[in-house]
């Protein structure tokens, strides 16, 4: 009997060496490699100057744009995405419904990008819809307003999944419960059905937040780079100035706040309050 657990432990690491070597060869390495880089200045020489030009205000003020666009982002995603779960979950055919919502997600970023390009052109959908209710022509692409409205788009499906989840695992009898005790729809919602969805709730903010924090493409397609984010001048400086040094300790410090967030968000039992 001794022997045999030994050899059962054997195989479990032996199951264990594929992960173990696609974690090292693609997470470990390239977080090392990027680390390397931002040592290192425009001629390949050994340099901390990086990390002091990202604290100038330039680079700080980036960072607060880009905390501020992701947030809002995650926020209406939320707004839109939790009524729309708790909906979904109430209708008889609630599966298929949830894959139309994701089906789009299978579909090419730039593909919607582009797609939207035309819908709020001078001469798109949108403004001919403006036009028939008699408001007129607007400027609609290149503004934040359409830069917020497009990423909410492409990112509300990854934010509805985890909510959808955690409403439908939800325990019917506890809002039973809390209705038979004489509590309101609102104060049901607000100390029953949603600290036991907020699981759902943080992870959808996990993935929304996380990605639009470095959004780049978008900044430059839908908002015609009026929208500047960490994300921008990371793809900037790999691909216009070259200086691989300092779009590494961009990415040094994207990769600790997202390493943050997550900490942060992390889900932890919680009970009815």
């Amino acid at each position: 009997m001794n022997k045999v657990l030994p050899m059962k432990v054997r195989g479990r690491n032996i199951f264990l060496i594929p992960y173990m070597l696609w974690i090292i060869i693609f997470v470990i390495s390239p977080i090392l490699l990027v680390v390397y880089y931002s040592f290192l200045d425009l001629d390949g020489n050994f340099t901390l100057s990086n990390y002091q030009t990202f604290f100038t205000p330039v680079y700080l003020k980036m960072t607060l744009n880009s905390f501020w666009y992701a947030f809002l982002i995650t926020a209406f995603s939320l707004l839109i995405a939790y009524p729309t779960a708790y909906l979904l979950t109430k209708t008889k055919y609630k599966q298929l419904w949830l894959l139309l919502i994701i089906l789009p997600s299978w579909i090419n970023l730039l593909l919607k990008a582009y797609a939207f390009l035309g819908i709020f052109g001078t001469y798109g959908f949108a403004n001919a819809m403006l036009e028939v209710f008699g408001i007129g022509k607007k400027q609609i692409l290149f503004t934040d307003f359409s830069f917020i409205f497009v990423s909410v788009y492409i990112f509300i499906p990854f934010m509805i999944l985890p909510i959808f989840n955690a409403i439908d695992k939800l325990n019917p009898s506890l809002i039973d419960a809390s209705r038979d005790l004489g509590s309101s729809a609102w104060m049901t919602f607000r100390r029953v059905v949603f600290p036991l969805t907020i699981d759902g709730v943080k992870s959808g903010c996990q993935v929304v937040f996380i990605p639009a924090l470095s959004l780049f493409m978008l900044t430059r397609l839908i908002a015609g780079n009026r929208v500047i984010t960490l994300g921008t001048a990371v793809e900037q400086h790999f691909l216009v100035t070259q200086n691989w040094g300092m779009g590494a300790t961009i990415a040094v410090f994207l990769i600790i706040i997202m390493v943050l967030i997550m900490f942060l968000t992390g889900n932890r039992k919680r009970g009815v309050l």
